[in-house]
């Protein structure tokens, strides 16, 4: 399996039949956009990207369209096919399948793993995306991060291992109550976290976020990642090329003890 995700993933099915329903019904009743995002309180816009799939219908707008397209329930009746997806489209795959994990190893260059972020530093980031999202999105993402660290604590334990490039730790979201909640997790008996500093740093290190992962099923998996592209794969060559640039990595990293003490002292400077 490999599959490759960049920004032109198309949204869910649902959202785009429902967009469609919802177009071709304001048309037939001869209600303009305009008029649509009047009694919904969007603007025409938000309307449009609807209509195209691009945003979920939201019940409010189901219902206002319902109302004055005299669909009789037609359109509002689509509220209970649709749902918000938790995660976003290029992730939604990686998250089935990380759920399933029985160990999972990662290395980040620029940002800290979801699965050990704050609360309020995954709402930072969240929030800060580009281009920007709706509040309720921003929160509902965030439940969603915090749910996922369910997998710190599973019984039986999920082996975690993190590899932290310096830049991650002294990035301008980072606060002490990060930096402690690192060093909580990191000792937990199935919990490893490795600093690599700049000074350490090789090639390898600087190419880029990923992640590897076996599930229950003894299935290997790698995750790329870019700005605009991701790749999620099981592809034996991939996994072999993505574990060997690990294993380089770690090698060179601080060790968990060494690392502990490196984080803690970032944690007196602040």
């Amino acid at each position: 399996m490999s599959v490759q995700y960049n920004a032109s993933t198309p949204s869910p099915l649902n959202w785009r039949y429902s967009g469609n329903q919802l177009k071709r019904w304001r048309t037939k009743a001869n209600v303009t956009r305009e008029e649509l995002a009047a009694a919904a309180n969007y603007s025409p816009d938000t309307i449009k990207s609807m209509e195209q799939g691009v945003r979920m219908p939201t019940p409010r707008v189901l219902d206002a369209a319902d109302e004055l397209c005299r669909a009789e329930g037609l359109l509002s009746a689509a509220k209970d096919y649709l749902q918000r997806e938790k995660f976003p489209a290029r992730a939604q795959d990686f998250m089935v399948f990380e759920q399933q994990a029985i160990s999972r190893w990662s290395y980040e260059v620029a940002l800290i793993s979801g699965l050990l972020q704050t609360e309020s530093h995954a709402r930072a980031l969240i929030g800060n995306h580009c281009p920007p999202l709706e509040e309720e999105t921003v929160e509902e993402r965030v439940v969603a991060r915090m749910d996922r660290q369910e997998l710190l604590t599973r019984k039986p334990p999920v082996a975690l291992s993190f590899v932290l490039y310096e830049a991650v730790l002294r990035g301008p979201l980072v606060d002490k109550e990060q930096l402690i909640h690192l060093l909580t997790a990191g000792s937990r008996n199935n919990v490893t976290i490795q600093v690599l500093p700049f000074a350490r740093a090789i090639p390898a290190a600087l190419m880029g976020p990923m992640v590897l992962m076996e599930t229950r099923d003894r299935e290997r998996y790698a995750l790329s990642e870019g700005q605009s592209v991701s790749q999620f794969t099981s592809d034996a060559e991939v996994v072999w090329k993505h574990t060997e640039r690990l294993s380089m990595i770690r090698a060179v990293a601080l060790s968990p003890a060494e690392s502990a003490t490196f984080i803690e002292r970032m944690t007196e400077e602040l």
